[in-house]
């Protein structure tokens, strides 16, 4: 069966009209649930907006890798990542020699399976989100204490989750666009990319603020 990916964004607008979640005119007062770098207009996404999100009939569908028959996600909350930056789908490099194993990547052109997916786990107590990686079943971390162009890289490579798992989910209504921030460092999720080399398009949590498309990513469910 063809794999089917289906945009999160264009029924979120109608969603957050109605919803508690609804994002702040432009120009208002930040609110006591969004940090002081959480630009106007960007609003948190808990796990019942995103399960009635993902089962939107009425999506886009998004480009697949040419002849791909993968098998297909039946939970809603499977995802797949594009970087606005690139256009480029997020990838697990889970064949990434040490220490970048697992290092996450806006490289491909299509969703084309299980590199390409992720599973976004919320936690009620916190109010977070864990990344489980389809590709190797790990868990996605912010490697704070990397060094040099890799500090705070995305890997995955946890067996289990703690504080250096957790995300923040946000969404802009104007925009219509994704952003993820950890709590480990309290930095956005930006994707490199002017880096060259093997870490060329990687995802670091190394953001104070949403500034631009470096910051910025499109959610895709993963359906059949």
């Amino acid at each position: 069966m063809t794999p089917v990916l289906l945009s999160l964004s264009l029924s979120l607008s109608a969603l957050l009209a109605a919803s508690a979640w609804a994002a702040p005119a432009a120009g208002a007062a930040p609110r006591a649930d969004r940090p002081a770098a959480v630009p106007s207009g960007w609003a948190k996404v808990d796990a019942t907006d995103l399960t009635r999100i993902a089962q939107n009939d009425g999506a886009r569908q998004a480009p697949l890798a040419a002849g791909d028959v993968s098998a297909q996600a039946e939970e809603p909350e499977l995802l797949a990542m594009q970087s606005l930056r690139n256009q480029k789908f997020v990838t697990t490099e889970k064949t990434y020699p040490a220490p970048h194993t697992g290092v996450l990547r806006a490289r491909s052109d299509a969703y084309g399976g299980s590199w390409e997916g992720f599973a976004f786990e919320w936690d009620e107590t916190t109010g977070t989100y864990a990344l489980k990686s389809l590709a190797n079943d790990r868990y996605v971390a912010v490697e704070k204490n990397f060094t040099g162009a890799a500090q705070n890289e995305l890997r995955a490579r946890s067996t289990s989750v703690g504080g250096w798992e957790r995300f923040v989910l946000y969404y802009s209504e104007s925009l219509d666009r994704w952003a993820l921030q950890s709590t480990l460092n309290g930095l956005f999720v930006a994707m490199e990319n002017n880096y060259t080399g093997s870490l060329q398009y990687a995802l670091r949590a190394r953001s104070t603020t949403i500034s631009g498309s470096w910051e910025e990513f499109n959610l895709y469910t993963i359906g059949a």
